[in-house]
């Protein structure tokens, strides 16, 4: 069975919109100019908002005069679907070869706690692959 397709993917500042979404959970244009840095112009942010809800990432809700702007793709979703993307277009589709960059990558602080954590992870899907 096939599920949704996947939204399409996002600049640098629709990625920054929606992680300001994602903090709010609904927003206005107003609301999101807010939070952003570099301080764009109003009609620039709706139009981007605009853009999302094209691209299936948001929808929006009259309230009164105002629209207020909703993620409507999971979190999870949206963030595993970036992820593919990096792995696929930096890492030759390898998730071998993203993982070494982390964990080798200069800059990269990694807890013994994260790597406990990490090992866990691997351990419980090498048992659910039955490896």
């Amino acid at each position: 069975m096939k599920g949704k397709p996947l939204p399409k993917a996002l600049s640098r500042r629709e990625r920054q919109i929606m992680d300001i979404l994602y903090q709010l959970e609904r927003a206005t244009v107003g609301d999101v100019l807010a939070k952003l840095d570099g301080k764009p112009n109003y009609s620039t942010v709706r139009a981007q908002l605009r853009v999302l809800e094209e691209k299936g990432h948001v929808r929006h809700e009259e309230e009164g005069l105002r629209y207020v702007y909703i993620p409507c793709v999971p979190r999870e979703v949206a963030r595993r679907s970036a992820l593919r993307h990096v792995v696929e277009t930096f890492f030759e589709g390898s998730t071998e070869k993203a993982v070494a960059a982390l964990l080798g990558g200069e800059g990269w602080r990694i807890s013994s706690e994260e790597l406990d954590r990490l090992s866990a992870l691997i351990a419980k899907s090498k048992k659910e692959s039955g490896s």
